[in-house]
């Protein structure tokens, strides 16, 4: 039975804690990775938050639909495979297969579905034609683009100003100065194709998928219509997600998302983690010498909401810590787990779960049931 006393989470579209009270089933979509090198810190963080939230939800008596894409047809990919000088999907499974290890190796609950954007070309297809028909798109020189200045509520889902999607879309791939284009900020559905990418036949004519449409196109074929909460880095939020929702809604004429959920960026060096910067801290480099759930413990310490960066000792640390909970197994019984709870319905509060945790294995109290709404596995 799910508890009177509702969940509250912090959405991004109204900018505030409200209540998150889905149905018995509740549909998750979280954007998954671009698989061209192994998972860092961020990447770990951000699905962590949505394990946790999702093993809450279950606890609280739900059905969750957890879905996360593969994201195997964009251009860090194609770069990545050219450098190395192979196929581009043979570097994607390989590094999709080192993710999975990862995340089985932190615990994460298996997603319901993983689906790969190569699998949604026809889906794509017709996605990109109830755009046209619905007459919120337009073709120029052989590219299908989604016109913004017909979508009156663009920008809601981040509530920039147009000078900060603008400075968002130079920065992350927008191609704002593109002359076939309307506006600036209209975006790419179907693009031609490099002669070395993949391409794929159309009546708009030969080409591959933009990034936005990819995601849209598989939520809607893996979950439908309506999401109740859709996920990822606050990186994300603009263009990937604003454009999701407008190119989505454009198309149904139903809304895309009740509830938008973004994770905090991590820094290192004084900026932030990225694979372009090449300040990251890789998985499977912590878990090499740490026990995967003290990786697990030292990431969930951080607020979700709250951006940090690394700290080398962060890992130390938070092994002593998984160490005294293990100390505490055996011990008496303690009511932690009903602080635990109380704190992840508090916008997931994850550092003030810890906390509880401490005390509670300080005192003697056997603490494993309360790890467990965590994912931490203390046997």
């Amino acid at each position: 039975m799910t508890p009177a006393s509702p969940m509250r989470l912090y959405d991004t579209a109204r900018r505030q804690v409200v209540s998150f009270e889905p149905g018995d089933h509740v549909l998750m979509y979280t954007c998954g990775i671009t698989p061209y090198d192994a998972t860092h810190l961020g990447h770990a963080a951000t699905y962590l938050a949505y394990d946790v939230l999702q093993r809450r939800l279950i606890d609280r008596g739900h059905t969750v639909t957890c879905v996360r894409n593969v994201t195997d047809v964009d251009d860090p990919l194609f770069a990545k495979a050219r450098q190395l000088g192979v196929h581009y999907l043979d570097l994607a499974a390989a590094e999709e297969a080192r993710f999975e290890a990862d995340m089985e190796a932190l615990n994460m609950l298996p997603v319901s579905s993983s689906p790969r954007a190569s699998s949604a070309i026809p889906d794509i297809r017709g996605f990109i034609g109830m755009v046209l028909d619905r007459g919120f798109a337009y073709q120029a020189a052989g590219a299908v683009y989604f016109d913004v200045s017909r979508f009156g509520s663009f920008g809601s889902v981040g509530n920039y100003t147009e000078d900060e999607m603008l400075a968002f879309a130079r920065q992350r791939g927008g191609d704002v100065d593109n002359p076939d284009k309307r506006h600036p900020l209209d975006f790419v559905l179907w693009q031609p194709s490099a002669a070395d990418e993949p391409s794929w036949d159309t009546m708009w004519g030969p080409g591959r998928p933009g990034w936005h449409i990819e995601c849209s196109a598989l939520a809607l074929r893996e979950l439908g219509t309506t999401i109740d909460l859709h996920g990822g880095g606050t990186d994300l939020i603009f263009p990937h997600h604003e454009c999701e929702r407008a190119q989505s809604e454009a198309a149904t004429g139903e809304p895309f998302v009740r509830h938008w959920m973004h994770t905090a960026l991590i820094a290192k060096d004084g900026a932030k983690m990225s694979k372009s910067l090449g300040n990251l801290v890789f998985v499977d480099a912590l878990r090499a010498e740490y026990d995967p759930m003290a990786v697990r413990i030292g990431i969930i310490g951080h607020h979700y909401r709250t951006e940090w960066e690394w700290d080398d000792a962060l890992m130390p640390s938070s092994a002593d810590r998984l160490e005294r909970w293990r100390a505490s197994v055996g011990g008496s019984s303690c009511d932690a787990v009903d602080e635990v709870r109380l704190a992840l319905d508090d916008d997931l509060d994850t550092p003030a779960a810890l906390a509880a945790i401490d005390v509670a294995a300080a005192a003697g109290g056997d603490v494993t049931a309360a790890a467990t709404v965590l994912g931490v596995a203390l046997p």
